[in-house]
């Protein structure tokens, strides 16, 4: 067969399966209607009314949720079918509350108000206890005002909370607060509160402590950033004079901080003992990854080497001889990855078998696959296998493993609830939300009540959002539609929508997923512009089957233009050889692969080669920037906001987690900058895009852009959001979305 024979066959078999994948998705999203008289626009990406709802509800039991409505909390009974308030409204103006946690035993309630931001998880807040016997609010002169962190004990009402950085526990809402620590000092020793890096990079949370089962104890972490070197930017405020934001940031190559385990006994206020980290991972900079309490006198702790491709999973047992938490010899597990790091991002959390004697682990396969593992007595045994992951373990009981997975239809952007009978032979698996509404749904997920006799359906995609409650006792039988977003179809019906189309590229032994949001009407025979949004960083997924209600709606609905997300090398949920493919060498396969799907997309017959256009924001931001200065003459413009220049700028968690550290990786941490291509920004229009007070990619970023740019005489747009974080959150973000667009069409024009 000649050269053109087998081009022309390869494009009828990528079409076919364009086809095969595409269609189901497409005619049902087409909610094209002959009345319809407008498109999607960029107003209507603004407007609250235009929305997706979910429903909220929190398990308090086995068959007891609370749900918010209208500033009121009712509490729903499934098995007498009653509905109450159990918060009314009034008691929530009455403090200005703008959330609320229930104790344990129900008794109290801590409502939480004048919540002020720190960074993407933290904040600090005001917390009045509420007698819900009584219905009266508690005098607690001893909570101060704007606590870091409050946590009620797992049993009873004892609650931890964090001022100051420093730690303090009431052992009832009536009792004396305690001061465990006296350490604390701002931006120097954090307790029981992580520090920047340790928030934004290992625990995507902000808290660092953890009560035992039976609130004995109360483990905390210490961090230490005496060491760590400091970031500083401007504040501009209202006054005369601009503030400085200073904060500990380590960045790749320097200290980190110093992290401590430390457990307190509640009933022994001069009792702190420290959980020693292993000698094998102690010896040198570590990292703490995960603390779960197994009964008041076990607790289990994964601690990880620095490089981040070695991890220690250690069970520890308290020793009344010494007083003292003792290494169990027995229950521990060593993991390495050979191939890159450990973990998705960071590692995954344990979760303890019902009878206390094992925990279940997301962790690689031999195959080097996610999958659910068995780790006891220092053995981890698969317990899921196959070419697919598993996302997260939902829930553990005493007779069955609740997970999702990706592996339903061999659609790595896909998600479905999964059940594993324990105990069978051989064992069994079953899917509860395969096949429920599949047209709609084939991205679920499930919140379980406290014994998975109910659960909350969580539909995301690919049609419009659904939430149903279930019984699972009775075959995951539907009870009620909690919400369908009947409201929302019933205003885009009235509306031109896009469509979406799904499917893969071949490339070598990967099959690397697209999503392509199209303009209404689209027509193959026609030619039409063409946006790349790209994400690319490690592990990260765009082509999925989520539904979405945003830019890409209005720019093919509006606009016209065809928006393409695409998953290449990097990318995750289909293996650690695909995912660990740019391990030691960002900047590389993730950025080539988007010119190549680019130029796969002019080659569907349907894309305006002249026109086609990226943008991402963040990894995004770094990605787009490094594709227009590839010089292939494939895209005509692109934006980029709050991007990555050059790696070594960035924190050392997630840099060194995919890059190690600058010693050991020099010649790729210099072929990763943006800087060193700024010369061929030249052939195309860029704008770059920052918030000057990002506490996560510096504005340190941007403005080495600019200067490389500037160096190079290369005319480019830019736009400064002053003292907006990341996020650039409020009237910034409208106005981010406002700029791009025109910033488009004046580039497709």
């Amino acid at each position: 067969m000649n050269s053109i024979g087998k081009v022309v066959l390869g494009l009828l078999g990528l079409a076919v399966v364009i086809i095969l994948i595409a269609v189901p998705t497409a005619i049902y999203l087409n909610e094209e209607k002959v009345k319809a008289q407008r498109t999607f626009t960029l107003s209507d990406v603004f407007n609250s009314s235009i929305r997706a709802r979910s429903y909220n509800m929190r398990w308090i039991s086995d068959h007891e949720y609370l749900h918010q409505k209208d500033g009121s909390v009712f509490l729903h009974n499934l098995i007498t079918g009653n509905n109450s308030e159990f918060l009314s409204s009034i008691t929530f103006d009455q403090v200005a509350a703008s959330d609320y946690v229930v104790s344990a035993d129900k008794i109290y309630v801590a409502f939480k108000s004048n919540w002020t931001k720190i960074w993407r998880h933290s904040f600090t807040a005001s917390y009045s206890l509420y007698d819900l016997a009584d219905s009266t609010f508690l005098s607690t002169p001893d909570i101060p005002h704007q606590v870091h962190l409050f946590a009620w004990a797992p049993t009873g009402n004892k609650m931890a909370f964090v001022w100051e950085n420093d730690v303090y526990v009431k052992t009832s809402p009536t009792a004396k607060a305690v001061q465990v620590t006296s350490n604390g000092k701002h931006n120097n020793i954090l307790n029981g509160i992580p520090d920047w890096v340790y928030e934004e990079e290992m625990f995507s949370s902000y808290e660092a402590m953890w009560w035992s089962p039976g609130g004995k104890y109360l483990a905390y972490a210490e961090f230490n950033d005496t060491l760590v070197q400091n970031i500083e930017y401007s504040w501009y405020g209202k006054e005369q004079y601009p503030d400085t934001v200073i904060f500990p940031y380590p960045k790749p190559g320097t200290p980190n901080p110093v992290v401590k385990l430390f457990v307190y006994d509640t009933a022994n206020i001069s009792s702190i003992t420290e959980v020693v980290v292993p000698a094998s991972v102690g010896a040198g900079d570590h990292y703490l990854a995960t603390v779960t309490w197994v009964t008041d006198e076990r607790i289990a702790v994964q601690w990880q080497k620095r490089k981040q491709n070695e991890l220690r999973f250690q069970i520890y047992d308290f020793s009344i001889v010494g007083n003292t938490w003792m290494e169990n010899a027995l229950e521990k597990l060593d993991v390495t990855s050979k191939t890159g790091w450990i973990g998705r991002f960071s590692p995954s959390n344990p979760t303890l078998s019902a009878d206390k004697n094992s925990f279940y682990i997301v962790m690689s396969d031999n195959n080097g696959y996610k999958h659910i593992h068995q780790v006891a007595g220092g053995t981890a045994t698969a317990v899921t296998s196959g070419t697919w992951e598993v996302i997260d373990i939902l829930k553990v009981t005493s007779n069955n493993i609740y997970y999702s997975s990706n592996q339903y239809g061999d659609k790595p952007g896909g998600r479905n609830v999964y059940k594993i009978t324990l105990g069978a032979t051989p064992p069994a698996t079953q899917c509860l939300t395969c096949t429920l509404n599949e047209d709609r749904c084939q991205y679920n997920s499930a919140y379980f009540s406290h014994d998975a006799s109910f659960f909350r359906m969580d539909c995301s995609g690919p049609g419009l959002p659904l939430y149903t409650l279930r019984d699972n006792r009775d075959a995951s039988s539907e009870m009620q539609v909690l919400e369908d977003n009947t409201a929302l179809e019933g205003l885009l019906s009235e509306i031109h929508m896009p469509t979406m189309q799904r499917g893969f590229i071949k490339q070598g032994e990967f099959n690397l997923w697209y999503q392509m949001t199209l303009p209404p009407g689209f027509d193959e025979s026609k030619k039409y512009p063409l946006l790349i949004d790209v994400y690319a960083g490690p592990c990260s997924q765009k082509a999925d089957y989520r539904y979405r209600l945003g830019w890409a709606a209005y720019l093919a609905s509006t606009e016209k233009v065809i928006v393409a997300s695409f998953d290449g090398r990097g990318s995750g949920y289909q293996g650690d050889k695909l995912m660990h493919s740019i391990y030691r060498r960002l900047g590389t396969y993730e950025v080539e692969d988007q010119i190549t799907a680019a130029r796969e997309f002019t080659n569907m017959g349907f894309v305006d080669k002249g026109r086609i256009a990226i943008w991402g924001w963040s990894y995004g931001g770094y990605v787009t920037s490094m594709v227009l200065g590839a010089g292939s003459g494939v895209f005509k413009c692109g934006m980029a906001v709050a991007p990555v220049s050059k790696w070594e700028y960035y924190d050392t968690i997630y840099t060194e987690r995919y890059m190690n550290q600058p010693s050991e990786n020099l010649e790729f941490y210099k072929n990763s900058t943006v800087t060193a291509r700024a010369k061929n920004f030249k052939s195309v229009q860029y704008l770059l895009v920052h918030g000057t007070a990002d506490d996560n990619v510096h504005f340190q970023q941007a403005a080495q852009i600019s200067e490389a740019l500037v160096e190079e005489q290369v005319d480019f747009e830019a736009m400064w959001y002053t003292d907006k974080d990341h996020g650039l959150d409020g009237s910034a973000n409208q106005h981010v979305y406002t700029h791009m667009s025109h910033f488009l069409q004046r580039c497709f024009a």
